[in-house]
């Protein structure tokens, strides 16, 4: 008898931006969708995105993901291509209203967090987020360490047949 192997779903995600909750307190997410042109999609299907140094800007009620490169594929070379062109962000009208209002009134910034596929379309992770100063993200380390230890402390307890 032969056993079925399960093929593996791919991983939908494209690219992250690891340092964005490093930096920043994420306070909401949203999801948008991108406006892309064929030779895009295509690097975007290799994994040729980058987005660590995207933020997101609203102009005249549009969105715009700026500073984020798709390289292009190397047989790629009867199109004028750009890496680092604004692309416009899906969004709806409220959705828009609301990061406005936030970026204008309050002082969030809009950083991409990860770009991912969802049923065959390219979406982008987009979060309404405040800068850390240094102080709290030394707090974040602080804390981040002290559940590590405290997580290693109760586990070697437990074992132990003692109690914490």
């Amino acid at each position: 008898m032969s056993r079925k192997t399960q093929a593996k779903a791919p991983d939908p995600t494209i690219a992250r931006n690891r340092r964005a909750r490093h930096d920043y307190a994420i306070e909401e997410t949203f999801e948008a969708g991108l406006a892309l042109t064929g030779w895009e999609v295509k690097s975007l299907r290799e994994g040729r995105a980058q987005i660590n140094e995207g933020y997101i800007s609203i102009r005249k009620g549009e969105g715009w993901l700026l500073g984020s490169h798709i390289n292009p594929l190397p047989n790629v070379s009867h199109l004028p291509t750009d890496p680092a062109r604004p692309r416009k962000l899906l969004l709806h009208e409220k959705e828009i209203a609301h990061l406005q209002g936030a970026v204008d009134r309050r002082g969030y910034t809009l950083i991409p967090l990860s770009l991912y596929w969802k049923q065959g379309r390219a979406k982008l992770q987009l979060a309404l987020a405040r800068g850390k100063h240094k102080h709290d993200r030394r707090q974040t380390v602080k804390t981040r360490d002290w559940e590590r230890d405290r997580e290693r402390l109760l586990r070697r307890s437990t074992r132990q047949g003692g109690k914490p």
